[in-house]
């Protein structure tokens, strides 16, 4: 193994040139596995270097997996595992395209595809600029922000700031019936589990958010769609299937549907709410598009005011999907029992985050950012509209706001077929049936307009539907 010699002029610092030093010998072969190095002593005198710069060097060696540390022996060349083959190894079955073909490709899909069919927003519509300046802001803080576990129920400034803007839209909540949650679906979780066993019958709308099925699947509960209309729930038929089961617990978005994009009437909130009352099932209300609002709109925790309807959000969609806040609005005694869970679960709490969320709403630069959003996201709908419809594609209803169109064709289009050709050729579409309990929107998809503007969304589209001739 030749000796090291520092360099001035590669731009490495001096630990960085030791660990390349080490690594291309072993690559090399130089140094074999179970070979070993030279102690931190003799190499530093061999290398004139300071005894600090080679621990430092050797403890990334180890972290990289090339050496091994052995106590009162030294630093050793790591030895490879071996691998135990039988046979050529199976490839994984092909996925079914339901709620999870959906969850798992919007995630892994590599940065250069399409996604019309995801579920938040690109990183151009979210605030990058707002949370660098605050991260640097909460670097220079004294205190245990980057350190503490926080309270079980989670900052406390930041739900005091959640109070305030809950009561904008008609919550009245005291701090104490706010617990903060690492994420909107954590805040699902807890709710589920608090209210629902397995073998329970849950309502949901059909169409609705598909982690609401997988969500529901994973608690092996019995669940119900109710048809949608561009009001909200088929009443009639909420009422029909009341007679036929007896719902523990119905979920939904009155606000911004997921994924149609509509509001409840305020005539089809206060009948929910009845129809709750009456039959002794509680509401879990997910909000988490609430700040994309374009109107004020009617909730069920307003008008209910937490006495069966427990409220959720978050601000992954407007904010980050990185900075994961989430939270959870009940009464007073279901709060004791949502805290339990989440100790039992999770244990602590993102602190760094709900400080992050906490300035960005005090300092004003949220509800600017929010503004922003809304104003891109209308200007936006109006382009995809129109190259949805040039492919024969309908808007279903007209949304109240927010990213998201549904959008219907004729009865022989296939669109779990079209979304599994499009993700072969990297463009991710969100195909009716993943939102549909009852498999009955085949014909339809969910186009987010943020992500919606390459034609090559559309020229695909009409060369399935055969419109390109």
């Amino acid at each position: 193994m030749h000796r090291f010699h520092r360099s001035g002029v590669s731009g490495l610092s001096v630990v960085a040139q030791v660990v390349d030093h080490f690594a291309a010998a072993i690559a090399a072969r130089e140094l074999t596995p179970g070979a070993r190095l030279p102690s931190i002593r003799s190499f530093a005198l061999d290398s004139q270097v300071a005894k600090s710069t080679v621990v430092e060097a050797y403890d990334r060696l180890v972290a990289q997996g090339l050496a091994v540390s052995r106590a009162k022996s030294g630093f050793f060349v790591s030895t490879p595992r071996q691998v135990l083959e039988i046979g050529r190894a199976p490839s994984a079955p092909r996925r079914e395209v339901d709620e999870f073909w959906m969850l798992r490709n919007a995630l892994q899909l590599p940065s250069h595809a399409l996604r019309p069919g995801c579920g938040w927003l690109p990183p151009d519509y979210l605030n990058d600029e707002g949370i660098r300046r605050v991260l640097g802001t909460l670097r220079r803080e004294p205190g245990d922000a980057l350190t503490s576990y926080g309270e079980p129920a989670g900052y406390r400034p930041l739900r005091q700031q959640l109070q305030r803007h809950l009561g904008g839209r008609g919550i009245e909540a005291p701090v104490e019936g706010i617990v903060l949650t690492d994420s909107g679906s954590q805040a699902l979780d807890l709710a589920i589990r608090l209210l629902v066993q397995a073998g329970d019958t849950v309502f949901v709308d059909d169409p609705c958010y598909f982690n609401f099925q997988a969500s529901l699947r994973a608690h092996r509960v019995n669940v119900v769609g109710i048809p949608l209309t561009p009001s909200g729930p088929d009443m009639q038929q909420f009422e029909l299937e009341l007679a036929w089961h007896r719902p523990r617990l119905y979920i939904t978005n009155a606000v911004l549907q997921n994924p149609t994009g509509i509001s409840f009437s305020a005539a089809v909130v206060h009948q929910i709410l009845l129809l709750s009352r009456q039959h002794g099932f509680d509401i879990i209300e997910d909000d988490t598009f609430a700040d994309l609002e374009e109107r004020p709109a009617v909730r069920l925790a307003a008008l209910d005011q937490l006495q069966r309807v427990i409220y959720i959000g978050s601000f992954s969609k407007t904010l980050s999907g990185a900075t994961r806040c989430g939270f959870l609005v009940a009464k007073a005694e279901w709060i004791e029992a949502v805290l339990d869970l989440k100790l039992a679960t999770t244990f602590g709490n993102n602190e760094l985050s709900a400080q992050l969320i906490c300035k960005l709403l005090l300092d004003g630069s949220y509800r600017k950012h929010t503004e922003a959003i809304r104003q891109r996201l209308r200007k936006a709908a109006v382009s995809v509209r129109k190259r949805l419809r040039d492919c024969g594609l309908e808007p279903w209803a007209e949304p109240a706001g927010g990213p998201f169109l549904w959008v219907r064709g004729g009865p022989d289009m296939d669109a779990s077929a079209i979304a599994s050709a499009g993700l072969a050729s990297g463009i991710l579409y969100a195909p009716g049936n993943v939102f549909s309990v009852s498999n009955s929107a085949g014909h339809c998809l969910r186009f987010n307009v943020a992500y919606s503007h390459d034609p090559r969304i559309y020229a695909f589209l009409k060369k399935q539907l055969k419109l390109d001739a």
